[in-house]
C-alpha cells in the first residue's frame, strides 16, 4: 500500500454491487432459513456481490480511495446483473449464483487492476482462484455433514432474477457490521 494508506489506523473496507431491497430480502429469508435449519450464517452484512474483497486502508488515505472510485465510477456503465440456481464452494460455502456476464467480468477485472496500480490495493488470492460473482447465503458454522445437508436442500431450488447495478458501495467494518461507507453511481455513458 501507498505510504498515506499506512497512515493513521487501518479499517477493513471491501467493493460491492447491492441488490435491489427485493432481491436483498429474498436473499435474507434463505439466510435466515439456512440458519434455523443448519445453524449456519453469513458475514455481518447486507447480500453483496464482491468485488474487491476485504482490505485494509486507512481513513486518512480514506479521500484518495474515494477519488478512485469516483473516477472508476465516471467511467464506466450500470452492470446488468442475471440470478440464476444456487451454487456452493465445498465444503463451507453456499450461495446464489450470479452469471459470469462479460460485463461484469470486465468491470470487475478493471476496478481490480486500477486498485492495484494506482493504490497498491491486490488481493493476495486473485492470482490462485478466478473471479466467482456470488451472493452468499451460508459461510459459517457449516460442518462437512450439514454442509452436504444444505446444497442437498438448495441445489434442486430455482431461483431466477435480473436486474442492473447503477453504484459501486464502499463497506467499511464499523460496529462489529459491515455497513456502506460511500456509494458511486456508475455513468450512464
Amino acid at each position: 500500500m501507498t505510504s498515506s494508506a499506512q497512515q493513521g489506523t487501518q479499517t477493513r473496507f471491501f467493493i460491492a454491487l447491492l441488490p435491489p431491497r427485493d432481491v436483498q430480502a429474498y436473499a435474507e429469508t434463505v439466510i435466515q432459513e439456512l440458519g434455523q435449519r443448519y445453524q449456519s450464517g453469513t458475514s455481518k452484512s447486507s447480500p453483496h456481490i464482491t468485488l474487491q474483497p476485504p482490505f485494509q486502508w486507512s481513513f486518512s488515505g480514506f479521500p484518495s480511495l474515494e477519488s478512485h472510485l469516483a473516477e472508476f465510477a465516471d467511467q464506466h456503465t450500470p452492470i446488468p446483473i442475471q440470478l440464476d440456481g444456487f451454487g456452493a464452494f465445498a465444503p463451507c460455502v453456499l450461495y446464489i449464483n450470479v452469471v459470469r456476464t462479460s460485463e461484469l467480468l470486465a468491470q470487475q477485472a478493471a476496478l481490480s487492476k486500477g486498485l492495484g496500480v494506482e493504490l497498491g490495493i491486490v488481493d493476495p488470492q486473485a492470482k490462485n482462484r478466478p473471479f466467482v460473482p456470488h451472493l452468499t447465503v451460508a459461510s459459517r458454522n457449516l460442518t462437512r455433514q450439514t454442509f452436504h445437508q444444505a446444497w442437498a436442500d438448495l441445489q434442486p431450488r430455482s431461483v431466477q432474477f435480473e436486474f442492473v447495478v447503477d453504484r459501486l458501495s464502499l463497506m467499511v467494518y464499523q460496529a462489529q457490521r459491515w455497513q456502506i461507507q460511500t456509494e458511486f453511481p456508475l455513468k450512464n455513458l
